[in-house]
């Protein structure tokens, strides 16, 4: 998903930044519905979030992304229920706690809980904080994904990929560098963070050392080495709706049901990932691929996939990782 135009787009206590935006932000900004309902448990889980110290269980957390930029010219539709959807499976299929699990969307009343840049890199935090053996942690973005020239050199197509916050055109957008900085480079040593991310040019947005090569089935380097794109001994996976130079198809070119509306990678994942829960990142990787090839074709599609994907999607989704690992061995377990 790509903005329409042409330009590119704490260290203090989660207390005190919600205290902070809850003045800086009146509601009437946010986007938000009287009848929506907010997704983020009572008590948030910014301000119930505590480090432990010493030995504990091993702990799910999600942070969950999506961006309308409503009423501008780069609105999206469909990038809500994107969010709903996935936090549906990550409570339903993969057993969350709902407390654990931190939603930003402009429909949220909270000022702390819009996607601003901000808010973002604060969440960040959140997600990896006190992260420690057997953690499981997910990074879902949906929203506009741009590119930029790469200003430290160290990119191989010349370019940074980003993810655009609600206020990008003020604030500017997230580059992957940011993002490894923030929630790749901190994972200990048997943290595992998986991140979905259905954006435009979302190939390498993780920036991470080692990219899947799906047609000759083969890792492959990108850009410098692990030791500078790794992670502190943790896992990081990263499934991208496209590689960077394409964009990403969302359902509402497709079909007029509004109700069907979102990215349609995430669709296909979500749909999969219920039928099969205990399956490999190969066969997913496929499946997404094999359904994105079959209705470019033309071909038959089971069910609702064939309501859903009419049309033609010029897009590969892409794997990415810290390390390499047998992709058809590894379960993918959130």
């Amino acid at each position: 998903m790509k903005p329409t135009s042409s330009q590119d787009r704490g260290q203090s206590s989660f207390r005190s930044f919600v205290a902070k935006r809850s003045t800086k932000l009146s509601r009437s900004g946010t986007g938000s519905s009287k009848s929506y309902k907010s997704l983020n448990s009572t008590p948030s889980p910014l301000l119930s979030s505590k480090s432990l110290s010493g030995a504990r269980p091993s702990r799910k957390r999600a942070l969950l992304i999506g961006v309308t930029y409503m009423k501008s010219k780069h609105e999206l539709k469909g990038t809500i229920i994107d969010v709903k959807r996935i936090r549906s499976l990550l409570l339903d299929t993969f057993k969350f706690p709902r407390e654990n699990i931190l939603v930003l969307t402009e429909e949220e009343s909270e000022p702390a809980f819009v996607p601003t840049k901000k808010s973002i890199e604060n969440s960040f935090k959140w997600l990896v904080d006190d992260c420690q053996a057997g953690d499981s942690l997910v990074f879902y973005f949906s929203g506009h994904g741009v590119r930029q020239p790469d200003m430290d050199s160290d990119e191989s197509d010349g370019f940074d990929e980003t993810i655009c916050p609600v206020d990008f055109m003020q604030a500017g957008s997230i580059t992957d560098d940011a993002i490894r900085s923030s929630i790749v480079r901190p994972l200990k040593n048997g943290v595992t963070l998986n991140a979905i991310v259905d954006a435009c040019h979302s190939g390498t947005v993780l920036d991470l050392p080692f990219v899947y090569n799906i047609r000759e089935k083969k890792w492959e380097k990108s850009g410098r080495s692990k030791d500078e794109k790794g992670t502190n001994g943790g896992l990081a996976i990263s499934i991208s709706a496209c590689e960077d130079r394409q964009f990403a198809a969302d359902t509402s070119s497709c079909i007029g049901k509004s109700s069907m509306t979102g990215g349609a990678m995430t669709y296909i994942l979500i749909e999969i990932a219920k039928k099969n829960p205990e399956m490999t990142y190969g066969t997913l990787l496929d499946s997404i691929y094999n359904y994105i090839q079959k209705a470019n074709k033309g071909g038959c599609l089971p069910g609702i996939f064939k309501k859903v994907l009419n049309d033609i999607i010029s897009q590969r989704p892409q794997l990415s990782a810290s390390e390499e690992f047998d992709i058809y061995d590894r379960s993918f377990v959130l």
